[in-house]
This record gives structure tokens, C-alpha cells and sequence, in this order.
């Protein structure tokens, strides 16, 4: 299943998930399917895919909602959502449509929300909460489109944080997770602010009291031409995040690009 666990029993959460690789992942509870932040190709701008495949067999392109934590272009990247169904709704930041106008082009079931929204979609219920992240699509101009997470409700809890880093309301708005998709690293040899190494995103499981933890957000994409800059920062978070959380007593399971976990 290309997966390494921090406990035998690891993968009895109820539910099934597919990591695509980087934040992009595929939710399904209760037949619905949820996909998170799709990045469908080999490349985003400067970036290349260097670990799992390019998904593309069907299943991806029809999901029942798409999730898009913020506009950053490799968790917002149109040419991937063009490749989708236009009638599949998409849950976006509020404001996004107007900052980035492209986004009405790929789809005609723009969802809007902040904090606090909740969505029902197919068999599921999806909560919109904050994440401590730039979630503008380019660097200057104003602050005015926040970062998401999101909680989706089924038979099973899932707490996808999108990008993001700890603060101080997290316990106030996530709680009694079964599943937690956390971000443990990034796409370049550095880390910037708004984000979450292994250390902290194990301190984030804790705070949602995760009964089961997946790290994303690492090991996909990195820049052209730095393959051999730094690879224990493209390689390493995944495993240190397991290994850090295991020692806390917390179930992990590190997933490769593009595997599944199958639960029942």
C-alpha cells in the first residue's frame, strides 16, 4: 500500500483516503468524494513533481466537491481544475472569485466561505475553519482573502488544515478528529512563516486530539534545477513527523504520492 505506520492498527479510521501527493488528497466518507487543493500535473510554474505519479485515471476528474484552502498557485492551480467536471462545486475562500477572476472560468458552482460556514455536500458536512497562512495569490497587496481549513463530517471526522501554521484559537475551532491531514514541510531547501515543521504539526495533532494522523504537504514538488539543494528538507518530514509523533503516543501513518488508505 506504500504506507509506513506508527501502530499496526493504523489504518482503521472508517473511511478511505488517497494522498495525490503535496495538499492534494481525496476524501471519500459515506460515498461522498472530497478532494482537496488538486495539483493534476507534472508541474506548477517553477515547481516539478518529483516523487509519485501525475494522476490521471477518471476518478479524480469527477469528485462531488473540491476544496481550495487558499490562493496560493500550488494549492489553487487552474489548469488542474480545468481538468475537472464544470458542474463539480467548489468551495473557495470568500473573496476569491474577485481576486482572482480565472476562478469563475473553471467552474460555474463557486461556493464562497469564511470561518464558521458550513456546506453540506452529498452524505457529508463540510466546516470552514482558520488557517494561520498568506492566503493572497500573490505577495503584495492587501490581506484581505484568508486561508482555510476544513472539517469534513461524515461517519468519520477530517480535519484538513490546508497550509498553515499553529495558533492560539486551533483547540476552539478543531476538535475530536479522526483523521488529520496536517502540512509537515513545504516545496523549497527553506520554510517560511505560515507554515509547520513535524515538531509543530505533531503539537497541532495533539491540540485536535487526532486519533489518527497523515503528514502532507511535503515530498512532491520542489523547484527545477535544485534536485540535490538540501533533499532531507523534500525527503525527511514525513518520516520525522511519524517518528516524533509515535513517540508521543499518537497514531501516524506516512503515505507515498498517490497511495491509499483503505478503511472499513
Amino acid at each position: 500500500m506504500g504506507a509506513t505506520s506508527g501502530a499496526d492498527d493504523a489504518g482503521r479510521i472508517g473511511h478511505t483516503l488517497r494522498w495525490l501527493g503535496h495538499a492534494s488528497t481525496v476524501i471519500e466518507d459515506r460515498g461522498t468524494v472530497v478532494m482537496t487543493d488538486p495539483v493534476l500535473t507534472a508541474r506548477v510554474a517553477h515547481l516539478r513533481r518529483r516523487r509519485g505519479p501525475v494522476p490521471s485515471d477518471p476518478a479524480v476528474h469527477r469528485p462531488d466537491v473540491v476544496l481550495l484552502s487558499h490562493l496560493h498557485a500550488d494549492h489553487t492551480h487552474l489548469p488542474s481544475l480545468r481538468q475537472l467536471s464544470e458542474d463539480v462545486p467548489i468551495v473557495v475562500p470568500a473573496g476569491a472569485p474577485d481576486a482572482l477572476p480565472a476562478l469563475r472560468d473553471v467552474g460555474d458552482r463557486l461556493i464562497e466561505v469564511q470561518p464558521g460556514d458550513t456546506v453540506a455536500i452529498g452524505e457529508v458536512t463540510i466546516g470552514a475553519v482558520p488557517a494561520d497562512h498568506d492566503g493572497r495569490r500573490w505577495r503584495r497587496g492587501p490581506r484581505h482573502i484568508p486561508a482555510l481549513g476544513y472539517v469534513i463530517t461524515g461517519d468519520r471526522r477530517t480535519y484538513f488544515a490546508g497550509d498553515t501554521d499553529l495558533y492560539p484559537a486551533l483547540a476552539d475551532w478543531v476538535s475530536d478528529i479522526d483523521l488529520a491531514l496536517l502540512p509537515v514541510g513545504g516545496w523549497g531547501p527553506t520554510l517560511g512563516a505560515g507554515h509547520m515543521d513535524p515538531e509543530r504539526a505533531v503539537r497541532a495533532a495533539e491540540i485536535v486530539s487526532a486519533r489518527h494522523v497523515v503528514p502532507i504537504h511535503f515530498g512532491t514538488l520542489w523547484p527545477i534545477g535544485l534536485g540535490r539543494v538540501r533533499p532531507e528538507r523534500f525527503f525527511g518530514p514525513g518520516g520525522e513527523f511519524v517518528r516524533l509523533a509515535t513517540e508521543t503516543g499518537l497514531r501516524a501513518t506516512e503515505l507515498e504520492p498517490g497511495a491509499s488508505l483503505n478503511n472499513q
